[in-house]
């Protein structure tokens, strides 16, 4: 394709550190033309994301484009001034980037922080820029979209933020969108939609879109084109029925075959196990008082959990499944007496965690972990990561000596499959995957009993998602914790869940065993979420 037929044309792209001859890009060259999807996969660290940074222009300082150039409309971008280059940010070129809680403001309403493009670079106002905003949210999916537009960033799950950066990334309505994994963080039939309508804006807007995604379902689904990147160089490009019928590189077909077939979950059913109950979660409700007016009084509640209930056992993983805001996340946070209940009741070891008070409390914080959704804002960027993983255990542990605590963190290290050195490194200088790995070992640190997984896998490419499955059971086997797995990934559950409850609605509509369940599923929701789990199908395209 020719520079004057693409709306975007990368040509001899090359980044490198700053001060070094690395090359984290290696001479990439692609062309998007109006209306086309082309699909950059590849696993994590293999310069995706920071080709889509390169093509901005926001790439950190510890990065340099050392070569090549990048057009849009025949207009090199590299020749901009900054101040002509923010002209062309978020109305000719936007972008949904990967993490969208660490992308949000957190002090500001999601409806401000949509609303702040369109005053840039429109001439909306008053009711009419209010609209605008309510029908981007409505666009992706939000209920309620007047009311979500006042919430703030932590109020909100963590499809729904993602839902926001999309809206934010539409509202516009660029030329050029680039989609850093903007369905990462959605359930299964969100992402159905989000795609669908990516697509179709893609083809009535004639919008051209770069998707770095590495799931290779959602590849099919959604792309025309097709490149793989591996370590900085893209090895192969070529139209998505080709690239699924014939892939050049063995890469390639690695990637093709990700995802788990029929034959590995119908094997990972056998296991079946009865010890004694660790958790039991009775009539669980939790209403969230909504409050309106001058005086901000009570006019009603939201009922984000009704009667849930629940048992675990000891080296058991339940895995708690359902869409985006159904109150998966709220239920773990309930039983860490993070929420306050409206009522139920919740054992633990034959003790009634929610009517402690919070010094009570802390003599169950070393039994019970969290894990949570994003690793990154999880920790303290200012802390090395040995002092993130010893804070539990001077806190928990006290009767740990120094030495103690640094021996304990080596061990941990390298029981998650990380090297010791890490332990003076930041978070930042960190994968995905990694920063994954080191908030599963800060968990470990204090020897927990139950640790609450609250979609640890969610933002990882399915490789190191299954190196982190492998290490959960890996670790369930070794020192019998238990695990609550929060997750919309139905393709992961036949891994590792021995159980399954599917919330909808903030109510549970089918629980049992994970072979029964995922097999011969009986409530209509639990079907749905079945059927949207994408499949490669290597006859079509």
């Amino acid at each position: 394709m020719s520079r004057k037929d693409a709306v975007l044309s990368v040509e001899n792209l090359s980044v490198t550190l700053r001060n070094q001859s690395a090359r984290l890009l290696d001479d990439i060259s692609f062309a998007i033309s109006p209306g086309e999807i082309f699909a950059l996969v590849g696993e994590s660290g293999s310069g995706k994301s920071v080709t889509s940074l390169a093509i901005m222009r926001l790439l950190p300082d510890a990065l340099t484009i050392s070569g090549g150039e990048v057009y849009m409309h025949q207009k090199n971008l590299f020749a901009l001034t900054e101040r002509e280059m923010t002209r062309v940010r978020g109305k000719k070129i936007a972008m949904i980037f990967q993490e969208s809680m660490s992308s949000l403001n957190p002090v500001q309403p999601v409806g401000d922080q949509i609303a702040e493009s369109l005053k840039i670079h429109t001439t909306l106002s008053g009711r009419a820029l209010k609209d605008k905003v309510e029908d981007l949210l409505q666009e992706v999916g939000i209920q309620e979209p007047a009311a979500r537009a006042q919430w703030y960033p932590y109020q909100l799950s963590g499809g729904q933020q993602q839902r926001v950066m999309i809206a934010m990334a539409l509202a516009c309505e660029p030329d050029v969108l680039l989609a850093d994994e903007p369905t990462t963080a959605l359930d299964v039939t969100i992402q159905q939609q989000i795609l669908k309508l990516l697509k179709k804006l893609s083809s009535q807007r004639k919008l051209g879109t770069l998707l770095i995604t590495h799931d290779m379902g959602v590849v099919q689904q959604m792309a025309d084109r097709v490149g793989v990147m591996h370590k900085g160089q893209l090895i192969e490009q070529n139209d998505c029925g080709d690239f699924f019928a014939n892939p050049q590189q063995k890469y390639s077909q690695h990637l093709i075959n990700s995802l788990p077939s029929q034959a590995f979950q119908k094997k990972a059913y056998q296991r079946k196990i009865r010890n004694p109950i660790l958790l039991e979660v009775k009539d669980l409700a939790v209403h969230f008082p909504v409050r309106k007016g001058l005086f901000q009084k009570i006019k009603e509640y939201t009922h984000a959990v009704n009667n849930v209930s629940f048992t675990l056992n000891k080296g058991e993983t339940l895995a708690l499944v359902g869409e985006s805001g159904c109150g998966k996340t709220t239920v773990g946070r309930t039983i860490l007496n993070l929420e306050k209940l409206t009522r139920g009741e919740i054992w633990f070891e034959n003790h009634r965690l929610d009517i402690l008070n919070r010094q009570n409390m802390m003599c169950f914080r070393q039994k019970i972990q969290v894990v949570f959704q994003n690793p990154f804002s999880s920790m303290n960027p200012r802390m090395t990561v040995g002092n993130i993983i010893e804070e539990g255990m001077i806190s928990l542990r006290p009767h740990l000596t120094e030495r103690q605590r640094q021996q304990s963190t080596i061990k941990l290290l390298q029981k998650v499959q990380l090297e010791p050195e890490y332990r003076f490194r930041y978070p930042h200088e960190f994968s995905g995957g990694q920063r994954q790995r080191i908030a599963l070992a800060r968990a470990l640190a204090v020897e927990p009993e139950l640790i609450i997984c609250d979609e640890p896998t969610s933002a990882l490419d399915v490789s190191t998602k299954a190196g982190i499955l492998a290490l959960l059971q890996q670790l369930q086997n070794e020192l019998g914790v238990s695990y609550l797995f929060i997750t919309h990934d139905l393709s992961i559950i036949p891994t590792l869940a021995h159980k399954v409850a599917i919330m909808h609605n903030g109510v549970i509509v089918e629980q049992g065993e994970a072979e029964q369940v995922m097999t011969q599923a009986r409530h209509p929701f639990t079907r749905q979420l079945l059927a949207a789990v994408p499949v490669v199908e290597l006859n079509e395209c």
